[in-house]
């Protein structure tokens, strides 16, 4: 089927939401906040658990060297006392025999001179709880004999301690260390109870990571600030136009719906500004026709009562063909009068949802019924020439009014005794209900506005029409999700114009595929 160039469907009904009370956040504020605690809580994690990560990293290589200082001590004591005279580059006599330490202090004292200790590393050895020996070269080394709380941490500790050898951690009021400690026991010195000490200050070596931290602090608040600033503008820029949509919707009134928004851009902000220049243009149209629709409706009803008071005012009551006549034209006025009211209100209650009770109907007795009533339309030849018999989902009274809308259209501005032709058939999985009769037909320029209401073209006019028949046509069509058109027949095939209802194919049954139906008979 070839649609025809003008066509009609459910009108979109904008809706005003109210404006909201009082003072609220500001949408860039809200943003800015959100963005700041983020990227503050995103640094400071990071910041934080590469500070964890780094200590523990610093703890891990302390905890070693400390085991592999207590391994080398124990290894040492177990060699003997030949061993730790002999040199790196003295080679050890296999045939040579082991003699034993003498004394818990002599141990002490060569484990002492055999080791240099490192940087923020000290060691120190206690034999009955005094101090006995300490590096002689002690540069870059940490005094432990000099912190007090921790010598006398040392000598508290129990000969069975159960940490002996493991690295722990040590807090005195001087710094925090990681040490490990080694009880010194032998049978030849039994009455002398030593302790070998190697410890690191950890409190200086995690300085540097510290101070790293701090760095990093301080460069995370600089940059915090500066992406603050930075985002506050773009931020802005990007809200731009939400602030022009703004100030734009309050300037927008009911007497002035002409402001637009400026669309720039192709992302969601510019769609938002075009949805909201179509809804301008909406309401500005629908304003526009309330407007014409009060003063269509006012100069409707002004007429008839005119009219009427016009007559009644000159009706003489002594004239009885005068009362009759004046009586005659008042209920015509009057009928005039009620068919309007009865328009409109079919058109305001057309975006009710009960306004169409769609059920199954049997379309082609619909056909012969609406055949039937037509006949009484006008004096018109009449003729159905194709019938759908199928069953489909709709309303039979509302799709009743407006296909006999449509026939009292063909019987209005055709010819008496012309021909009206009228059918139902099924076409796409469409089902369409047509007219056509053989009038002038509609000039191209109506052609647009004729589905408007209370819209009359000029051959309306001649015949009084109030402009609502086509309209009511296109609410009850948009009700069933159709809608309603008209095509111009080919020249060959004689004048008129076609109307037709064409509405969703729902629920057909009952030889809805047959093929005599497919192919339109107009």
């Amino acid at each position: 089927m070839r649609n025809g160039p003008a066509s009609a469907g459910a009108p979109a009904t904008p809706s005003d939401p109210p404006r909201a009370a009082g003072r609220r956040a500001t949408v860039r504020g809200r943003l800015m906040t959100a963005v700041v605690a983020l990227t503050a809580t995103a640094m400071t994690v990071a910041g934080v658990t590469g500070l964890a990560l780094q200590l523990r990293a610093g703890d891990a290589r302390t905890d070693h060297a400390l085991r592999r200082s207590v391994q080398a001590f124990e290894s040492f004591a177990s060699a003997g006392l030949v061993d730790a005279d002999r040199t790196s580059t003295t080679p050890r006599d296999p045939t040579a025999p082991v003699q034993r330490w003498t004394s818990v202090s002599l141990l002490l004292q060569k484990a002492v001179e055999n080791r240099v200790p490192g940087e923020h590393e000290g060691i120190v050895s206690l034999v009955g709880g005094d101090l006995a020996w300490r590096p002689a070269d002690e540069t870059g080394a940490v005094r432990v004999d000099l912190d007090e709380e921790l010598m006398a941490w040392l000598r508290e500790l129990p000969a069975d301690d159960p940490l002996a050898g493991e690295p722990r951690t040590v807090r005195t009021d001087v710094t925090e260390y990681r040490l490990a400690t080694v009880p010194v026991h032998l049978e030849v010195d039994a009455d002398a109870d030593g302790l070998m000490v190697f410890a690191f200050d950890r409190t200086a070596q995690n300085a540097a990571v510290w101070r790293i931290f701090s760095t990093y602090s301080a460069v995370g608040v600089a940059a915090l600030a500066v992406t603050s600033a930075v985002a506050w503008f773009v931020v802005g820029g990007m809200l731009r136009p939400v602030r022009v949509l703004r100030d734009t919707v309050r300037r927008v009134t009911e007497s002035d719906l002409s402001e637009r928004i400026a669309v720039g851009g192709r992302d969601d902000l510019a769609d938002l500004a075009a949805s909201v220049n179509s809804m301008l243009e909406r309401l500005e149209r629908a304003f526009g026709s309330q407007r014409e629709l009060l003063d269509d409706v006012g100069h409707e009803l002004r007429t008839p009562l005119t009219i009427v008071r016009g007559h009644l005012e000159l009706l003489d009551p002594a004239d009885e063909a005068d009362v009759r006549a004046t009586q005659a034209l008042a209920l015509d006025e009057l009928d005039r009068m009620q068919r309007l009211v009865d328009d409109l209100v079919t058109l305001a209650t057309a975006d009710r949802p009960d306004f169409v009770r769609p059920a199954p109907v049997d379309v082609g007795r619909l056909t012969d019924d609406v055949l039937e009533k037509a006949r009484g339309l006008g004096d018109r030849r009449f003729v159905v020439v194709s019938r759908a018999d199928v069953v489909a989902h709709v309303d039979a009274q509302r799709v009743t009014q407006a296909w006999l809308q449509l026939l009292a259209n063909a019987v209005r501005f055709s010819a008496p005794g012309s021909t009206v032709r009228l059918g139902s058939e099924v076409a796409a999985g469409r089902l369409l209900l047509w007219v056509r009769d053989e009038g002038p037909g509609v000039p191209p320029a109506e052609e647009a506005r004729i589905f408007e209401r209370f819209h009359r073209g000029q051959a309306d006019r001649v015949q009084h029409g109030a402009g609502l028949g086509l309209p009511i046509v296109a609410a009850i069509a948009a009700a069933h999700d159709g809608r309603v058109f008209l095509e111009h027949p080919p020249p060959a095939s004689g004048p008129g114009v076609v109307f037709v209802l064409d509405l969703p194919a729902v629920g057909l049954v009952d030889g809805s595929e047959s093929p005599e139906l497919v192919e339109p008979h107009r």
